[in-house]
């Protein structure tokens, strides 16, 4: 298996998590995202998208996003398992988890950043931007598991929602937000990176790390 990535992309970090607690192995190939690496045409070939990550299977196959990527491999290798037996549960924990994928990350990416900047935006106001969607989109996941005992997102096992949760938060204090305003998620943070799946997974644990 073959996992593209980047040391620094939070959603690479999410599936490296995965491959980690579920004990299996793959080559790290990585695409530098500030120098442009994930647009070169080789790359564009598996993942149109030119994002990162992509897994291609020991069989050929080749997968994009991260939240299909980690369901792909949670079916494939069931233990442990990263989403909760009761359909209910199912559901909250992939909704905690789409409130990060899907409306937290991409508003604050490279990608977005990069189109700020480019439509006159000082770079202080980028920051800015990034921060604000940081602190709004986790005070919200705050307030979803508020009421969960955890320790960890929901339950006392790693599931989806903290594979999504780590890397955000690592984001969220690289723009300088004060993420002591979100204990619960701290909380939880603390628990899954007390995992070594977590911290091996860790951006500066990297290869192509800086």
């Amino acid at each position: 298996m073959k996992l593209h990535g980047y040391f620094r992309s939070s959603a690479s970090y999410r599936v490296r998590i995965a491959l980690n607690l579920k004990g299996l192995s793959a080559e790290h190939l990585s695409y530098h995202l500030r120098k442009g690496e994930q647009r070169a045409p080789d790359y564009l070939a598996l993942n149109p998208q030119g994002l990162v990550p992509t897994v291609q299977g020991n069989d050929g196959v080749i997968l994009t996003q991260s939240l299909a990527i980690i369901e792909w491999l949670d079916e494939a290798h069931p233990t442990p398992p990263l989403l909760p037996e009761d359909r209910l549960r199912r559901a909250q924990v992939r909704a905690f988890s789409q409130a990060i994928a899907c409306d937290i990350h991409p508003v604050q990416n490279l990608k977005v950043l990069a189109r700020l900047r480019e439509l006159g935006l000082a770079e202080e106001k980028v920051t800015e931007w990034a921060a604000w969607a940081n602190r709004e989109g986790l005070g919200a996941c705050e307030k979803l598991i508020a009421r969960e005992a955890g320790p960890f997102c929901f339950g006392d096992t790693a599931t989806l929602a903290d594979l999504c949760l780590v890397p955000q938060l690592a984001n969220a204090r690289r723009f300088g937000v004060d993420v002591a305003a979100f204990p619960r998620l701290l909380k939880a943070e603390t628990a899954a990176k007390a995992l070594k799946a977590f911290a091996d997974a860790a951006p500066e644990r990297q290869p192509d790390a800086e």
